[in-house]
Parts: C-alpha cells; sequence; structure tokens
C-alpha cells in the first residue's frame, strides 16, 4: 500500500473518523483508524461498535489533485498518533506500507515509522440494503435533530429513552424524544419506502451535527437490523439502534384543552430566561405562570435570595381565563429555543396536567412539559 496526500484533506478526514475511535478500549484494534486506498481515493474508518464513521477522500476536487494512489492496500493504524503526527507536519503526506503492517509516514524531509495492525481484523461495516433508504434534505434533518434531542433521558433507567424515537411511514418522518416529564416531537413530509419506528442514540446524532455540514446537501438514511446509517456523498455514520420500546406519542398528547393563549415567542422566552434566575435554586427549577384578566404574570421566588415577577400581554386567549401552574424553567427554554416562529400557543387543563407549546404556523412541531409542584 502506497499513496501520497494532501495534507490540510488528511487532516479533516482523521479528524471526522477519530470522532468514532475510543481510547479506552479492550480490543486495540479499535484504538485505531484503518485505512483503505484503491482507483476511488482514500477511505478512513472510525470505531467503537456503538457508531462507525467512514470517510472518503477523493483522488481530485475540482481538477486539483487530493489523493495519489501508487498501491492499493489497507491497514489500521492508531487514531491518535496520526492524528498528532498529521496535525504536526508542513506539507503533503506519503505513506507506504509494507507486509508486517509497519507504516512510514513522510513529509519533506521528516519521517515517521508506526506500528500498524492487520486490516482482516478489523471489524466489517454493517451491511445495508442500498434499494430501501429515504433522502432528507440535511439542514432539515438537523433541525429536527436539534428541535428534539434535547427532551431525551440522561438517566440509564430506561435505555431507551436516552434516545431519540425515529418513526418511518410512506410519507412522513417523525422523530420523538422524552425523559418522562417533557416530550420534543417534530414530523417532515417526505417521500419513503421505509417504515417501521427506531430509537437513535442522542450520543450518536449529536456527532452527526458535528460532521454534517451545510456543505452536505442531501442526507440518505438506512436500515439494518441493529444500525441506522446516515449518509452523503464522502461521509457515512453508522450509529447502533436502542432496544426497547419507545413510548406511543398519540397516546401522550391532550386532545381537548380548557385554557388556550397565544404569547409572542421572543418575550416569553426573555421573561422565563429573567424568572429562572431564581428559580435556578429552588429543587424543581420552578417558574410559576397564572392567567389573570387576560395577563401573563411569570414568577419566581426563592425563601433564600428573593423574589422577581412579570407581566406580559397575551395575544389571544380561549376556554377558562384563570389558572396557575408551576412548570420547570430549564425545561421551558430549551423549547423556546428552538421554535423559530413568532408567536406560540400554550394549551392547559389545569394545575397539575401537562402544558402544549405549539409554533402558530407550524403544525410539525410541538413540545409537551408536566407541571412540577410549587411546595
Amino acid at each position: 500500500m502506497e499513496f501520497v496526500i494532501n495534507n490540510e484533506w488528511f487532516n479533516k478526514a482523521i479528524l471526522d473518523v477519530a470522532k468514532a475511535v475510543s481510547s479506552r478500549t479492550p480490543f486495540p484494534i479499535l484504538s485505531g483508524i484503518m485505512l483503505v486506498a484503491n482507483q476511488e481515493g482514500l477511505t478512513l474508518i472510525g470505531s467503537n461498535s456503538d457508531i462507525i464513521v467512514e470517510k472518503i477522500v477523493p483522488l481530485t476536487v475540482e481538477d486539483k489533485s487530493i489523493v495519489k494512489i501508487y498501491e492499493p492496500g489497507s491497514v489500521v493504524v492508531s487514531a491518535k498518533y496520526l492524528s498528532e503526527i498529521i496535525k504536526k507536519v508542513p506539507n503533503d503526506v506519503h505513506i507506504k506500507v509494507n507486509e508486517n503492517h509497519s507504516v512510514a509516514i513522510k513529509s519533506e524531509e521528516i519521517v515517521t515509522h508506526l506500528n500498524g495492525f492487520n486490516s482482516e481484523d478489523y471489524p466489517s461495516l454493517p451491511k445495508v440494503n442500498e434499494g430501501n433508504h429515504i433522502e432528507v434534505p440535511c439542514l432539515e434533518l438537523i433541525e429536527m435533530i436539534k428541535q428534539t434531542s434535547f427532551a431525551a433521558s440522561k438517566n440509564e433507567t430506561r435505555p431507551v429513552l436516552k434516545g431519540v424515537n425515529f418513526t418511518f411511514t410512506e410519507n412522513r418522518l417523525s422523530m420523538a424524544a422524552t425523559n418522562s416529564h417533557r416530550l420534543a416531537f417534530r414530523s417532515l413530509p417526505i417521500k419513503s419506502n421505509i417504515t417501521g419506528s427506531f430509537a437513535v442514540p442522542g450520543t450518536s446524532l449529536s456527532e452527526l451535527i458535528k460532521l454534517f455540514n451545510q456543505d452536505t446537501k442531501q442526507i440518505n438514511l438506512f436500515l439494518t437490523d441493529s444500525y441506522i446509517l446516515f449518509k452523503s456523498e464522502s461521509l457515512s455514520l453508522y450509529s447502533r439502534l436502542i432496544e426497547g420500546n419507545f413510548p406511543n406519542v398519540s397516546e401522550l398528547l391532550p386532545k381537548e384543552f380548557k385554557t388556550e393563549i397565544s404569547l409572542n415567542t421572543t418575550d416569553f422566552l426573555k421573561g422565563i430566561d429573567r424568572a429562572s434566575l431564581f428559580a435556578s435554586v429552588t429543587k424543581n427549577n420552578n417558574v410559576n405562570l397564572e392567567i389573570k384578566d387576560n395577563k401573563l404574570k411569570i414568577s419566581s421566588n426563592s425563601n433564600e435570595i428573593g423574589k422577581i415577577e412579570e407581566t406580559q400581554s397575551i395575544k389571544y386567549i380561549s376556554g377558562d381565563p384563570y389558572i396557575s401552574i408551576s412548570l420547570d424553567g430549564s425545561f421551558l427554554i430549551e423549547a423556546l429555543k428552538v421554535i423559530k416562529e413568532d408567536e406560540i400557543r400554550l394549551s392547559f387543563n389545569g394545575t397539575m396536567r401537562p402544558v402544549l407549546i405549539e409554533p402558530i404556523g407550524n403544525t410539525e412541531y410541538l413540545h409537551l412539559i408536566s407541571p412540577v409542584r410549587s411546595y
């Protein structure tokens, strides 16, 4: 195996796949990156068994030579040391691997030798059915993840709740996340030949957001029995799915409400943010909402510090004009921050029933938050 590669491209590709490599593994080969050189270019693969990242560096980009392959082949090299070496060399990198998997790395007059691993011992990629996939605009997929993943549970008790549930139907992709105290739900009309419901770890989705950027137009989604694959033209992220049954979202959503109000999103967010200054020192991060005389009072208090309250205008109200409820301020802030619309609708069913938050003009997104006790 022998090739020469542009230093900047190589360094970026190593950084991308290294996100999937764990230094704490009982299997030394999994602390490495697999390099595969062939007539299409150079492929790098990193894996920790839960996620796998595959990056393809093409031979040319816009008629500029990026990789020259002199001899095809493959090897696994320590991710830590390969990354550090390539970051510190000044120019294009010449790599040559002998039959004993010894890797010679040369840049100008700098020569480094690393002991590699036999690539045949590296885990193979999960096999996917290329015919069954859906295509999603990259920016919309990332927005959906950002609008749901923060609501996933941090608790190990129910592993399935630590993920975001992807539901595929014939004409829609839906995502839902919950920690049993709140629920974030987002859907997107889309053509799909995949059906089913699958829980994807929140940690995998965090890596996806970092890996795929604005230069990526479309992402293709593929499914296997135990993995989901997010794939663009040159980058692939495989994530292991979480076993278990995710709650039926439709059963959690109230069908009728006693009170509905509409508010300016930004003003409400700022008011909750101010109230959370004192709410953060209470046990349940309580922010109190009270509707009275067609006004909304937002308040919080701490016996040790003091009290804060303000009144905001309600744009529209229907149903019972009087209600008082306490909600977790941090839950409210996280839900409101990812809403782009100028106005929101808050729907109530009493003091101890969940509150539904919906952007006005967008039926594809909603958030449900359970109240907390104010004593």
